[in-house]
């Protein structure tokens, strides 16, 4: 049953006789005062500009923690270079820290990662292209996922490539005589392995991540989850090729 709307009463004010009067005034409904823009206001809330930021705030937050625990590693670092050992032979004492020579093929895996952290950059750019997702919305096609996609397997094929460079790179220091397991030897090549292996492994969690990042981008049907893939994904990489220039400059360096 429709509802039925009743006027106000209109409100005439007067004077007194003979001065006359001001004209009726009616007063509309206003609509209870406005409470859609609240309504307005917490769909917004919802939407996926919301997402996006839960999801970098969770990234951040991870990624806090894996700061910490490098920071732990890199004072350690320095730390053990104070140690001492002495010779029972000549009762003499004498540094117990030995510098490693890093191989080589180091600088090709860093100029690697480097590269992978570019290609990634693009990946995000395109993804958030607002022209591409315009013609997406307006199903005009899906140019954001056709432009995307090459930039992501370029960035997974080149961390792929980086984690082969490490693997070799700990192969030839282990036939040079320095093994993991030798720290009475030097700590140096403790160290050395404990850094680059963990963060070969925080990696390997992020080429996981291209993995499904490159699913993702296949399956979801509205970009902005696909957003929302690319941007995570390609914050949690560069915080990887940037802890990888900070140690590699340690071991380069620091020794």
């Amino acid at each position: 049953m429709p509802s039925i709307f009743t006027p106000t009463p209109t409100e005439i004010e007067r004077k007194k006789p003979g001065t006359g009067g001001k004209p009726p005034v009616t007063r509309r409904p206003t609509g209870g005062g406005g409470g859609g823009g609240d309504d307005d206001r917490r769909d917004e809330s919802r939407g996926p500009g919301e997402l996006l930021r839960r999801v970098r705030f969770f990234v951040f937050f991870a990624l806090a923690g894996d700061v910490l625990f490098f920071a732990i590693v890199i004072g350690a670092f320095f730390v053990s270079h104070a140690g001492i050992v002495m010779d029972p032979r000549s009762h003499t004492f004498s540094p117990n820290w030995h510098p490693v020579i890093l191989p080589r093929i180091l600088y090709v895996n860093t100029a690697l990662l480097v590269l992978s952290s570019l290609t990634m950059e693009f990946a995000r750019r395109h993804i958030f292209r607002e022209i591409d997702v315009l013609e997406e919305w307006l199903g005009l096609g899906r140019p954001a996922l056709r432009n995307t996609l090459p930039w992501i397997a370029a960035t997974l094929a080149l961390g792929i490539l980086f984690l082969i460079g490490q693997g070799l790179a700990w192969r030839q220091l282990s036939q040079s005589g320095f093994s993991f397991d030798r720290y009475h030897v030097t700590p140096a090549s403790y160290f050395f392995y404990l850094m680059t292996g963990m963060h070969a492994a925080h990696l390997m969690l992020g080429v996981l991540a291209l993995v499904g990042c490159l699913c993702a981008l296949g399956l979801l049907k509205r970009v902005e989850y696909r957003q929302v893939a690319v941007d995570s994904t390609a914050w949690f990489w560069h915080f990887m090729g940037a802890t990888w220039l900070v140690l590699f400059a340690i071991l380069a360096l620091g020794q």
